[in-house]
């Protein structure tokens, strides 16, 4: 039974493994650094469907199928999937899972669902509620500039803080038991809400990187670790923008500097220098395309020990922005270590 650690840190003294993950793209994605990592990489942004939503489906479908056959397991035996993508009512999970037959979660956390879900589903196999759970999410950048912003035929220009939304999914199943080797989950974090008054819809990575520090700041006290004690603080998607400003943000609250280790999903997979994505990539997919290629199998080798991966979400609404509300943020963190 998970064990609280400190105020807000859940410690899982059971260690349920992560037996298998798996990351499907978009053509853009597949031009990026890590391009060779991911499964299976899409060279048509409709992937043959007849809309952009449908496509994010299939994707979506496509990561849960890969990480399932990877694990050696069928959609039968999975208890429960935690999932959640960026579009009204989730369409883009509830599509691409409903032929699976799979008892369905549906998560919200914006950008940070790969990490909600992550943790949702070690707490699930951690007591043993579930054998076999499945995290996954999802996203597709014109499905999301035409939800959140504005169709892509209109042409509307994009600022130097915008993200570009990353089209891929990313599934991971989380197992009660497993593989001594397997990576496994330590510890959760759920985030608490964090508006420091950011309106700019262009401009996620500053409305997300106060919950950001707030995680990893409450995290850390919790625990009693510092930076050094961590191989790799991976951040969602806060991009160039939102990733000086976290680790600005941990050296004025905590006189901590964690450059060293920390590094950022939304500027891993794309190039930015080569790349037309101004701050970096965004998106549910982004975070799960990154965690669920390079950094799984950097845990598998033991090439990365320990892991504190910090999900960021704007929880925007396009209603509330157009109304000029503030964009409210979350941050939740899963602590994964090597097996190895």
């Amino acid at each position: 039974m998970a064990q609280r650690q400190g105020r807000f840190v859940l410690k899982l003294p059971n260690k349920p493994k992560i037996l298998a993950t798996a990351a499907v793209v978009g053509p853009k994605e597949a031009e990026g650094p890590h391009g060779p990592d991911f499964d299976n990489c899409h060279s048509d942004d409709y992937v043959g469907q007849e809309t952009w939503e449908k496509a994010e489906s299939v994707i979506h479908k496509e990561a849960i199928e890969r990480a399932i056959n990877k694990a050696g397991l069928s959609p039968l035996d999975i208890d429960m999937v935690f999932a959640g993508d960026l579009l009204d009512q989730e369409i883009a999970s509830t599509l691409g899972i409903r032929e699976l037959n799979i008892p369905f979660v549906g998560l919200f956390g914006a950008c940070s669902t790969m990490a909600l879900g992550l943790a949702l589903a070690g707490l699930m196999a951690d007591t043993h509620a579930a054998n076999y759970a499945v995290a996954s999410t999802s996203s597709h950048f014109c499905s999301a500039e035409k939800q959140f912003r504005y169709p892509l035929a209109y042409g509307a220009q994009r600022s130097t803080t915008a993200q570009r939304t990353v089209t891929g999914a990313g599934a991971a199943v989380v197992a009660a038991n497993g593989p001594k080797r397997a990576p496994y989950i330590d510890a959760v974090f759920l985030g608490r809400i964090r508006d420091l008054g950011i309106k700019d819809a262009a401009n996620m990575g500053a409305a997300m990187a106060p919950a950001a520090a707030t995680t990893i700041i409450d995290f850390m006290h919790d625990t009693g670790t510092t930076a050094d004690d961590y191989d790799l603080i991976l951040t969602g998607d806060l991009g160039k923008v939102g990733s000086t400003l976290v680790r600005e943000l941990m050296l004025t609250r905590e006189n901590m500097d964690i450059s060293k280790v920390h590094n950022d999903c939304g500027m891993m997979i794309f190039d930015l220098e080569k790349q037309d994505v101004h701050a970096g990539g965004s998106g549910c997919g982004c975070s799960a395309a990154i965690l669920c290629s390079y950094i799984y199998k950097e845990l598998e080798k033991g090439n990365l020990k320990s892991v504190l991966f910090v999900g960021t979400g704007a929880l925007m609404s396009p209603t509330l922005t157009q109304q000029g509300e503030t964009i409210p943020s979350i941050a939740h963190a899963v602590l994964i270590r090597s097996g190895c």
